[in-house]
């Protein structure tokens, strides 16, 4: 593939990211009240996720830093996301973190995105041993994982939109820190999966949406992908998308008519996400006719947004994670 990742780009998503993980304001708190008492500033409401926007982009944003610290120790970014998890990851600012939960109010606070995001940062942040993030975020992790654990078993159906509400993605992260951690939940993400997406076929959905970032379709084929045999997949996968020429027809690049509104914004994230589901269908496809194809609809989305990373804060706050995690596909 033309791109992939090296420690240019790495920097710069490094840079961007260091630029507004401490940034607090603007802010767009997902918070309730219920009396005066619960205004608070965001730094205090998330001590350890107050900045880059929203809690959600906050924790992906350190998920971006804490991968790229590991891929490129010796870049001179790497320092400095260190020096800054040392002093936002402790356990004061993670305990805060995890007490917010306790509220009323807060039942459904960031589900299910941001909950599959803190499980994915805590997946990360393990990785580091020469650092204590992994435990300290552990207590935090669990109670997303508790919540999933709750959560599924109420939804009767799938929520399919392309916005921060899709239950695909956010299990497809929370499956990949379930295994090794949590077989209960990993059994019951499976069956959920299974139960809910294994019969359906023909996709002729209507996207995409004007302020999406995500693909229905296409998330739900990356949570199967991991939760299905080879050969199954490829069957699923076939009757769902290829044979009715979905792909071919639909999947392209889309167009951003204006980067400094936050929801239009959104498809950058679309092209990027996409790039990201469509490398990691190719690999479970690896061999197969389709894999090639995907992987060159993959590139076409990279192209259309990687110059787009960088530039109006609505998009910057956010889409290097999402570009970071399609180039890690490539690689």
């Amino acid at each position: 593939m033309i791109h992939s990742l090296n420690e240019e780009t790495a920097r710069k998503f490094a840079q961007i990211a260091l630029g507004h993980v401490g940034q607090e304001y603007p802010n767009a708190p997902g918070h309730v009240m219920v009396e005066d008492v619960d205004a608070k500033t965001p730094r205090a409401l998330h001590p350890a996720f107050f900045g880059s926007f929203d809690w959600h982009s906050c924790v992906h944003s350190w998920w971006l830093l804490l991968s790229l610290r590991r891929t490129f120790p010796n870049m001179h970014e790497a320092q400095a996301i260190g020096d800054l998890a040392e002093v936002t990851l402790t356990e004061e600012n993670l305990a805060v973190e995890l007490a917010y939960l306790d509220r009323p109010t807060a039942r459904g606070f960031e589900r299910p995105y941001g909950w599959g995001w803190l499980l994915y940062l805590h997946h990360e942040a393990e990785r580091h041993k020469d650092k204590a993030w992994g435990a300290r975020l552990e207590p935090l992790a669990r109670a997303f994982a508790r919540r999933f654990g709750e959560f599924l078993p109420l939804l009767t159906y799938p929520i399919t939109v392309g916005t921060h509400f899709n239950t695909a993605f956010a299990l497809t992260l929370a499956r990949e820190w379930a295994q090794g951690r949590d077989a209960e939940l990993l059994a019951l993400v499976d069956d959920w999966a299974m139960r809910t997406f294994a019969h359906r076929s023909d996709y002729s959905g209507w996207e995409p949406g004007g302020d999406e970032f995500l693909s229905p379709v296409l998330t739900a084929a990356c949570l199967m992908s991991d939760v299905t045999t080879p050969d199954a997949f490829q069957h699923w996968f076939d009757a769902l998308v290829l044979s009715n020429g979905w792909i071919e027809r639909e999947c392209h690049p889309v167009t951003v008519s204006d980067r400094s509104d936050g929801k239009i914004a959104h498809l950058d994230g679309l092209n990027l996400s996409r790039a990201w589901c469509l490398l990691r269908t190719a690999r479970a496809l690896d061999g197969s006719p389709a894999s090639e194809l995907l992987r060159s609809h993959a590139e076409e989305h990279l192209t259309a947004a990687i110059p787009h990373v960088a530039g109006d804060y609505m998009g910057e706050h956010w889409l290097a994670s999402f570009a970071l995690l399609a180039l890690l596909e490539t690689s």
